[in-house]
């Protein structure tokens, strides 16, 4: 299996975040979403003594982040697991407290790229969209099985359809006839439900449908926020935590989870702060840092992406 050709997205920048915590003596750095290793294979190429444990739910991704990092050796681990297992691999690795953890969210390259993933609504593929094809329901079952109601509350919620009611209504009365199988179909139902003024706007009508199903199929959401409390408490004192998000969702529940532990928990005007109530978090960028132009010319995937970062500066309490 080759290595498909992947840029990671803002590495400079990324590395430029992580760097003072992964200069650090047996630094270990997390990259919780490995993918094709990118990130890593860069982070191991600048850190000469760094170590990096990457996690991925996609086999396909593992094998090629495999060979693509095999050369360096005892210093990459690799692990088949979903991010909101982070303290269970940590435990089996011996690993108590970490210096670096990134996270590069959403669909990869590689399953962007291979049709018979069915993530991409530009080409007619079964419609599968589960990072980890050993698991777990399809985006087939989900159309073939929900109810109106809940397909409304996937598309509304996790896409912001605005015509999520009218696409569910469809799908249910379309299915009865004949079980979705492939895109192709569901993007043609999906064009034929949104008015035409909506349609000329936005790029693809179906984007917004895909994400949801993606969302829905591989639980993202709750996974991510349930892996940030984990990933921040894994942290060691110093050490530095970079997520990147491609869509406002996540960036929402990254900029909350940051926030959170950069604020100061106490009354306005208390003239001390009491210990344990001080931020134990200090964010490294202003809001969400975006790609610059010249990189999206390069690698239009950078488009979307948003970047925080946040420095650990005490334990929480």
């Amino acid at each position: 299996m080759s290595t498909p050709a992947h840029i990671p997205v803002m590495r400079d920048r990324v590395l430029t975040l992580l760097a003072p915590a992964l200069e650090e003596p047996g630094a270990v750095l997390v990259d919780a979403t490995v993918g094709l290793g990118g990130h890593a294979e860069c982070a191991l190429e600048r850190f000469p003594e760094l170590r990096v444990v990457g996690l991925d739910r996609d086999e396909d991704a593992l094998r090629a982040s495999g060979e693509r990092l095999g050369a360096f050796g005892e210093r990459i681990t690799l692990v088949h697991a979903v991010y909101d297992e982070l303290p269970e691999v940590l435990d089996r690795l011996g690993l108590h407290q970490v210096q670096g953890i990134l996270f590069d969210l959403g669909v990869s390259s590689m399953q962007l790229d291979e049709a018979g993933r069915g993530f991409a609504y530009s080409q007619d593929a079964p419609l599968d969209m589960r990072m980890d094809q050993t698991t777990g329901p399809t985006a087939a079952d989900v159309l073939n099985t929900y109810s109106a109601a809940e397909l409304t509350r996937i598309l509304r919620q996790y896409g912001e359809e605005r015509f999520a009611s009218r696409i569910a209504a469809r799908v249910v009365a379309e299915r009865a006839q004949q079980p979705f199988t492939t895109s192709a179909r569901l993007v043609d139902l999906i064009r034929a439900c949104i008015p035409a003024p909506a349609r000329r706007t936005g790029g693809n009508p179906a984007k917004r449908t895909f994400q949801a199903l993606r969302i829905e199929v591989n639980g993202e959401l709750d996974a991510l926020r349930s892996a940030l409390p984990q990933a921040l408490a894994a942290l060691s004192v110093g050490g530095r935590i970079v997520v990147m998000s491609y869509q406002s969702l996540e960036d929402r529940i990254v900029k909350q989870a940051l926030a959170a532990g950069a604020k100061v928990d106490v009354p306005v005007g208390l003239p001390v702060i009491p210990e344990g109530r001080g931020p134990w978090l200090r964010l490294l960028t202003r809001g969400a840092e975006t790609a610059p132009e010249a990189e999206v010319e390069v690698n239009p995937r950078a488009a979307s992406v948003r970047v925080r970062a946040a420095e650990k500066i005490a334990v929480a309490a």
